[in-house]
This record gives structure tokens, C-alpha cells and sequence, in this order.
């Protein structure tokens, strides 16, 4: 064989080497050019990027997406993350954490130690390793380092120790029964700082007169001060008059601190003469301030010009601006309305009054025989907030059919909530998130948190997302809602993906069967249980309606021919076809008229027919006008918000593109 020379052999390796390096170039190239997975994907494409994927990363998000599949048994979970535990991340974490109680469920229970004991050792500040601790026995320490962890609340559950719930997680499930035995009988003597914790846990539960029992006479703290006022506003008028008192006391004692602005804001909200007199002890600057001024503008002690001209981006400037035009429209006075209207740019305003703003502005030109300018500041509505009540009032206004697109078969088959990236701005939650681990995301939360509320709109955002995302509809529901009343105006796009979050399709099942069967439209019935019991088939109202749809017992007596308890109300099948055969009842009612038929759903429809008078807006004619002039500011807001919330769910099965570019 002829020997190679030394040159020809350096030249072949090099060639290889260069080879070799231009290979790894092109496979990282390919790897970076994968789009990231998400749980948007569909199983096949998870399927072959676990088995298919050059890279590592790939493959393990793979696998957690797949094993976060709801019909994934244990087995399967155990399967998909085996040897999935490398590195140092947050997801190594948590495939260590899955794997361990997929073993325990398979009755595995060596595995399920050892793999404990390795998610402890390996991470023990990742907060995966509080079930590590609560798993293996360690309560002491959990409670130490995780203290407002979902598993260390249980853990203090279970050792009855109502200052850590108290302190870290006062609505955790079995803490108010310990926080009310606590203050009650308590097994040694309480010191002031326990009473005044034990208090606050209370209070966060809505129990203020336990709570006051609690402090045994003494002095809430300034912070508690507030939330104890805050709570009194809400009882009778006995209540409702001590609970004044002690804001004006704290507004008087801290009239430079966020408490006595905040105890300010209260009291100026309340009605009536006597809060009114309250105002008036109030030192300057507290008088001087934007909940003060907007309340004595709008009882014309002042004119309201000036503190919407000072205030424009106040809560406070943006409740008078329209209880002044509200007024000004039932009264018909149409130019004194657009002034009103128009003393605040829409610019200034979150999505949602900008919406409502301009609506009305529309309203009032249409009525003013400007019809150019009604459509123009309609069309301007549709791109500030292209879904919601005012979009679809403007639609029907601008004589714009329902896009064919937004069209679906009752009963359809689609995401309950359509994924959308966390954008949380911190990687570890953006990375749970995005692998399908939203409870993980959320007690990530939770414990980088401590526990505390959320702060500003942007948190409380993204607190909403998280629960909304394990189906803590309730709270997270409730906070985006709120969160939407303050966030500013962003693209349309944006707001698209804002309503989208907020509107979860629930239920599928039971509420597509029962609007079937009952011959009414599921996007009704989603909107009735979004606005009723954020789908929370367990709740009931302090007047006993239960479940769903929020049903009385009586009422639901009546439709279903025979008594029905409580347990079976919380029932999502029974309680979805008993409401929509309810519902179907008041649209046979009210023909074509679905702001009366929502309007009869909450205030009866004897009131309702009581509404129907010359000299009210004809709600055939005027149904906006007829809807703000509805005695009863709970079914006037009510009316605007399961319309809107049909209407949002019809517009939110078609594409965004559409929409917008309409726009």
C-alpha cells in the first residue's frame, strides 16, 4: 500500500475537521431555527420532536408538553420524563418532582423516595423542592424556607398552625376554621402582634366581626385599620357608619402616607350627606386631592371642568366624567354630554372607557344628524377596543354583519383558554409556562411572591393569567377584569389577546348540551356563567342563588318540576340546563329583545316590565339609552356585561387578522 505523505495527511484531517465543524454549524443552525414548542401544538408535532430533535432542550419540552396532556395516565407521565432530569434548570426541577409522584401514584414507593430525596438534594432552593420537603416528612423546614408554597399551606393545615396561615395563606382551603378556633379559644395567650395577624387572615376572608373580636380591644394597625373600614362599608348602615368613622379616623392620622390616601378614596366614593360632612374634616391636601374634588364636582359644589382638566388619568376624574355624561344623555341634553365626553382625550383612558367614551360621542353625533362623524369615532371604537359591549353596539350602529368567521357550530369542540405566551419577563415562569407547567408557574409565583397581593395592573395581569391557567377562575377572572380597567390602550391585536384571556370557554360539554336541548345559543350561556359564577359551579350568593348559573332554589324548583337541593344545583349539567331552559323562557318573553331578556334573568322580569314606560327609551329603539336607564346599578352593569360577553365569545372563534385589519 503507498504511504501517505505527511502533507496529504494534514490536508485530510482538515478537510474532516472543516467537515465536521460546518456539520455542528449547520445542525445548530436547524436547532435555533425551530420555532420554540408551546401547548398550542398539536400532538404530532410534540410526538416527533421528543423522538426526533437534535436538540436535548427540544426533546425534554417535548416530553413535559406531552405528559401535561390531561388523559396522559401516570404511566405514561413516568415514561415520557425518564432520563429527563438533566442539568440545572427550573425544568430539570420539575421533571424530578413529576417523576416522583407519577412513582408514588404507581404505588412505587422507593422510587418515589429516591427521586424526593434527589430533587432536594440537587435543588433545594427551586420551588419544586417544596413538595420535596412535604413528601419526605420535613414540615418544619417547609415552612421555613417555602412559607407561602401551596405545600407548605397544607402542611400548616394539617399541624393547625393558624399564625403561618394567617400570615402566608389565610383562603387556603381548612384555614378559616383554624383562624376562627384560634381567636376563640386559643390553646396558650395571644400576643398583640398574633392577634393583630390572626385578624388581618380574617379579614382577608371577609370575617370583619371575628376579626374584631380578635383584637380584643386593641387598636388595628394602620394597614388593618383599612381593611376593617373597608369591610364595614359593606355591612348595614350601623356598620356602614362605623366603618366611615374609622377611615376618617386613619385619614386623619396618616394624612401623608398611601393609608390615608387610600382611606380618602373610600369615603369619597360613599354616598349620602353624612360621608359628604365626613370630606369636610379632612386636612388640605387630602381635601385637595382627585378622590375629593371629583366627588364634590359631582355633588356641583365645584365645577367638574376643572378636576377633569387637573386630573385626566385618575380613576376618580374617569367615574365622574361619565356619571356626568350618563346623566346628561338620559336627560337627552346632547351637546352637554359631548362636552362632557370630550373633556378627556380617549388617548388618556385604559381600552375599555375609551370604548365607551367613544361610543357615546357617536351616539350623540348620529343624534346631531352627523352621520360622517358617528361613523368615523365608531370605527376609531372598533380598533381602540375591537371586542366587548361597545364594539358590538358600534357594529350594529355602523349596520356591520357578524363576520362569517366568528361562526361555530353550538357545541364545539376548541381550547378552553387558547394559549398565549406568559410574557412575565422572568424566564423561569415564561419557561413553565410555555412547557404546559402552569401550576408549577403558578407556585413559582406564589412563592417568589410570599404571598402578597399583587401590586399595579401589570401584576395583577399576570397573576390573573396564572390562575385563570389552573382554572382559579373566581380570583383569576375577577382580576383581569380589573387589571383591563387600568392597563392603557395598546394595539388591536393586543386587546384581541387581552379579551381572549378573559373569556375561557368552560364547560363545553354540559353548557353545548344544554344549549342544544333548550334551543339557545352556548355563547348566552357562556356569558351568563362568566358574569354569574365566573365558572365556579361551587359558589353561592349571600341571597342563595347556587352553582353555574346562579340559580334560586325555588326558581329552579319550578323549572325542573320537582325540588332540587343545593348539592344537585352545584351539579354543571343539571345547573346549565335548568338555566338555559330559563333563559329560553325570557327570550320566548321577550322576542328579539336580548336586553330584556338578560335584564329579567337578574332583576325578574316583573321589574323589568316595569321599565317599559313612555317615558323611558323605547329599549326596542334605543337599547343602549333604555339599558343605562335601568333603576338597579347591579342589572344595569349586568345587562352591558353578559351582552358584551356573548358578543366577545361569537368574535373570539374568528381571526384576529380579520378583525383588525378591518380596523
Amino acid at each position: 500500500m503507498p504511504q501517505l505523505r505527511p502533507s496529504a495527511v494534514l490536508l485530510i484531517g482538515a478537510t474532516c475537521l472543516g467537515s465536521g465543524i460546518a456539520l455542528a454549524a449547520a445542525r445548530q443552525a436547524l436547532i435555533q431555527l425551530a420555532p420554540p414548542l408551546n401547548p398550542s401544538n398539536s400532538t404530532a408535532t410534540l410526538q416527533a420532536a421528543r423522538w426526533g430533535s437534535l436538540d436535548p432542550e427540544r426533546r425534554r419540552d417535548a416530553a413535559l408538553l406531552l405528559s401535561a396532556q390531561p388523559e396522559r395516565t401516570a404511566k405514561e407521565r413516568q415514561q415520557l420524563l425518564q432520563g429527563q432530569g438533566w442539568g440545572q434548570g427550573p425544568l430539570a426541577a420539575v421533571v424530578l418532582k413529576q417523576s416522583a409522584q407519577s412513582a408514588a401514584t404507581l404505588g412505587q414507593g422507593p422510587r418515589a423516595q429516591a427521586l424526593w430525596q434527589a430533587l432536594q438534594r440537587r435543588f433545594p432552593q427551586e420551588p419544586a423542592s417544596a413538595d420535596a420537603l412535604y413528601a419526605l416528612g420535613e414540615h418544619p423546614q417547609l415552612l421555613r424556607r417555602f412559607p407561602a408554597h401551596p405545600a407548605a399551606l397544607a402542611a400548616a393545615v394539617e399541624a393547625g398552625d393558624s399564625l403561618h396561615l394567617a400570615r402566608w395563606g389565610a383562603r387556603w382551603p381548612g384555614a378559616e376554621a383554624l383562624l376562627l378556633s384560634a381567636c376563640q379559644n386559643p390553646k396558650q395567650p395571644l400576643t398583640p402582634v398574633q392577634r393583630q395577624q390572626l385578624a388581618s387572615g380574617l379579614l382577608q376572608l371577609g370575617q370583619w366581626e371575628p376579626a374584631e373580636r380578635c383584637l380584643a380591644g386593641q387598636p388595628p394597625s394602620p394597614e388593618l385599620g383599612l381593611s376593617l373600614g373597608r369591610s364595614l362599608l359593606r355591612g348595614n348602615s350601623a356598620e356602614q357608619q362605623r366603618g366611615q368613622q374609622l377611615l376618617l379616623k386613619l385619614a386623619l392620622q396618616h394624612p401623608t402616607s398611601p393609608v390615608g390616601t387610600e382611606a380618602t378614596a373610600l369615603l369619597a366614593e360613599e354616598p349620602g350627606a353624612a360621608a359628604l360632612a365626613l370630606l369636610e374634616q379632612l386636612p388640605a391636601n387630602l381635601r385637595n386631592g382627585s378622590a375629593v374634588q371629583a366627588r364634590l364636582a359631582l355633588e356641583q359644589r365645584i365645577p367638574w371642568q376643572a378636576v377633569l382638566q387637573r386630573w385626566p388619568e385618575e380613576p376618580s376624574s374617569w367615574e365622574l366624567q361619565w356619571q356626568l355624561a350618563r346623566k346628561a344623555l338620559l336627560e337627552r341634553r346632547w351637546t352637554e354630554a359631548n362636552q362632557i365626553l370630550g373633556a378627556i382625550s380617549s388617548a388618556k383612558l385604559p381600552a375599555v372607557l375609551a370604548a365607551r367614551q367613544l361610543f357615546w360621542q357617536g351616539y350623540i353625533a348620529q343624534k346631531q344628524g352627523q352621520s360622517a362623524r358617528a361613523k368615523e369615532l365608531w370605527h376609531t371604537l372598533l380598533h381602540t377596543q375591537p371586542v366587548g359591549y361597545y364594539s358590538w353596539r358600534a357594529m350594529v350602529r355602523l349596520e356591520q354583519p357578524l363576520p362569517t368567521a366568528a361562526r361555530a357550530a353550538t357545541g364545539s369542540n376548541q381550547p378552553e383558554l387558547t394559549w398565549q405566551p406568559l410574557g412575565s419577563g422572568n424566564p423561569r415562569l415564561d419557561a413553565l409556562w410555555r412547557t404546559g407547567q402552569a401550576l408549577e408557574a403558578w407556585e413559582s409565583w406564589r412563592h417568589q411572591r410570599g404571598g402578597r397581593s399583587p401590586q399595579g395592573p401589570e401584576q395583577l395581569l399576570l397573576e390573573g393569567r396564572l390562575r385563570t391557567g389552573i382554572g382559579d377562575d373566581w380570583t383569576g377572572l375577577g382580576q383581569l377584569e380589573f387589571a383591563n380597567l387600568r392597563l392603557p390602550q395598546s394595539d388591536c391585536r393586543q386587546q384581541w389577546q387581552r379579551a381572549a384571556q378573559q373569556h375561557p370557554r368552560r364547560f363545553q360539554a354540559e353548557l353545548g348540551m344544554a344549549a342544544q336541548d333548550e334551543g339557545v345559543d352556548q355563547e348566552l350561556l357562556w356569558a351568563v356563567a362568566r358574569q354569574e359564577s365566573r365558572f365556579s359551579p361551587g359558589v353561592s350568593s349571600p341571597v342563595g342563588a347556587v352553582g353555574l348559573l346562579q340559580l334560586m332554589p325555588d326558581t329552579a324548583a319550578e323549572l325542573a318540576g320537582r325540588r332540587v337541593s343545593t348539592e344537585e344545583l352545584q351539579s354543571p349539567a343539571l345547573n346549565a340546563r335548568l338555566g338555559a331552559r330559563y333563559l329560553q323562557r325570557l327570550q320566548q318573553l321577550w322576542p328579539n329583545q336580548p336586553f330584556l331578556t338578560v335584564a329579567s334573568y337578574n332583576a325578574g322580569p316583573g321589574a323589568v316590565a316595569s321599565w317599559l314606560k313612555p317615558a323611558l327609551p323605547d329599549p326596542k329603539q334605543e337599547p343602549e339609552l333604555w339599558s343605562e336607564a335601568i333603576p338597579y346599578p347591579e342589572t344595569r352593569l349586568y345587562v352591558k356585561k353578559v351582552l358584551g360577553n356573548r358578543w366577545s365569545y361569537q368574535l373570539l372563534q374568528g381571526d384576529p387578522a380579520q378583525i383588525c385589519q378591518g380596523n
